[in-house]
């Protein structure tokens, strides 16, 4: 197949080359073999981004003049419109997602996403009245101030990366605040598209730098230590989050941490069926390789062979393979270290002696780093496949005795980002729902996930909230001012 373009990094208003025009290959998952190359990134590289966004944040009026961001954010979003099916095969080459998932969360809905903010930074109150007070004395009328929060660095992941690199700077430059994005190495091009959205948008130079490397550690850590960055928003794993966060202490930088999740889908025992089964084809999207997929399906024990083997079914039923379907949900993993880990997990679940009833192991008959979907039965939560995060097409299917059986197997993780509630008795699903301790729930057919909802975890699943008014929040600092009345 013919190579894609080499994408170059954004630095203070330019696309440039990396130090010495260094590149590194992009591989991609649905043929394991190279489908183009990236800039790959110097510490000086990333120190000029650095530099660049501090000024722009520190000697220009972006975190002031919120007419000047809400009209380059219509621009940049209307680049990206523009430039969407120009990089859909690209990030669909990168990612492993099939073109259908590009015309959802993969690329087109997160652009669609952007007029949510956009009009939340046309109207957003940064400053309220809170009236006089003479506890000391002396009348004082205070203010209360939100402001932008200063240079963030963003830090974001492969699995989804269009989708979560906009939420990221979206939020941060309708905020005021100014950017250095840091993308996975695994997907640059996902990134290398904002950049040239940003050129064509005439966005103010510094306001938004990109940076891509091979590195999966240096050019985060140089960003995290360097004392010029105020804020660094990350998403990817719990193992990573907790090292940034001891880092960031060291300058006692503010820390949102979206990390990772281990869900559970309770099926109450009065779900029709098979309907509230269908739920359980979630794992499958994007090979399973989204943090709040519900990994854990809780099933009542009364119920339990009947509903594993019509899941079962609906599992070996997958159509998947075509990279370039409109119609398929299920793509290759990301790259051969996933693959690995991911065959690694379903060796783990037979040692550990749950029992496949789906799938199993790597479709051998496909090039790529393609895994059938993949369901386990007899599985105890306390078995590693139900407690750790896998970020694969693998389901295992938990049998429970009454619903505060149900809550307290779902609550028994260090995870709390998604999760999710069948019954045929809404008000019995919500009831169960608010007992569920994670940022998110879904009831039946229902999906949070929209521009205007907060999303977020409790426990070891993170720290703060992306999107919605409080995801716009995590840009701003609180200033009280007090007027002599």
């Amino acid at each position: 197949m013919a190579l894609f373009p080499t994408s170059r990094l954004y630095i203070d208003g330019s696309l440039r080359d990396a130090e010495n025009g260094r590149t590194y290959d992009n591989i991609g998952p649905a043929t394991g073999t190279k489908v183009g190359e990236a800039a790959n990134a110097s510490p000086m590289d990333m120190d000029a981004a650095i530099a660049a966004a501090r000024r722009a944040f520190d000697e220009s009026d972006w975190p002031e003049n919120r007419d000047l961001r809400v009209a380059s954010l219509v621009r940049f979003r209307d680049a990206l419109k523009t430039l969407a099916d120009e990089y859909r095969a690209r990030i669909s080459a990168e990612t492993g997602a099939t073109i259908g998932v590009t015309r959802g969360p993969g690329l087109d809905v997160p652009i669609a996403f952007m007029d949510w903010t956009i009009d939340l930074a046309r109207t957003y109150d940064y400053q309220r009245d809170i009236g006089v007070t003479s506890t000391m004395g002396t009348p004082t009328r205070r203010l209360v101030i939100r402001e932008a929060a200063g240079v963030v660095g963003a830090i974001t992941p492969w699995n989804m990366p269009v989708q979560i690199n906009l939420a990221k700077i979206t939020a941060a430059l309708a905020a005021g605040c100014t950017v250095v994005l840091k993308a996975a190495p695994d997907t640059p091009w996902s990134a290398a598209l904002l950049g040239e959205a940003a050129i064509r948008a005439g966005l103010p130079a510094g306001v938004l730098n990109i940076v891509t490397g091979e590195d999966k550690a240096a050019l985060g850590e140089q960003l995290v230590a360097d004392p010029r960055v105020d804020i660094i928003s990350f998403t990817g794993s719990t193992a990573t989050g907790k090292r940034i966060m001891e880092n960031a202490a060291k300058t006692l930088k503010r820390v949102f941490l979206e990390l990772g999740g281990k869900s559970a889908n309770i099926v109450l025992d009065d779900a029709i069926f098979p309907d509230a089964l269908y739920s359980s084809l979630a794992v499958c999207y994007h090979a399973g390789q989204g943090c709040s997929l519900p990994t854990r399906i809780l099933l009542p024990r009364s119920r339990y062979d009947e509903a594993v083997a019509t899941i079962a079914a609906m599992y070996d039923a997958m159509p998947y393979g075509d990279p370039d379907a409109e119609d398929q949900i299920l793509g290759p993993v990301a790259s051969k270290a996933q693959y690995d880990r991911v065959l690694g997990y379903i060796e783990l679940g037979r040692q550990e002696g749950a029992r496949i009833v789906a799938g199993g192991g790597a479709d051998e008959a496909k090039s790529g780093y393609y895994i059938k979907p993949t369901v386990f039965a007899d599985v105890r939560n306390d078995m590693r496949i139900a407690q750790e995060e896998i970020f694969g097409p693998v389901l295992v299917a938990i049998p429970y005795d009454d619903d505060a059986d149900a809550v307290r197997i779902a609550n028994d993780s260090i995870f709390g980002l998604g999760g999710a509630v069948q019954s045929a008795d809404p008000a019995r699903a919500l009831a169960v729902a608010r007992r569920i301790r994670t940022g998110s729930i879904n009831i039946n057919a229902a999906n949070i996930f929209a521009a205007d909802s907060p999303f977020g975890g409790y426990k070891q699943s993170g720290i703060g909230r992306e999107m919605g008014v409080e995801g716009f929040e995590e840009y701003l600092q609180i200033k009280t001012i007090g007027v002599g009345a």
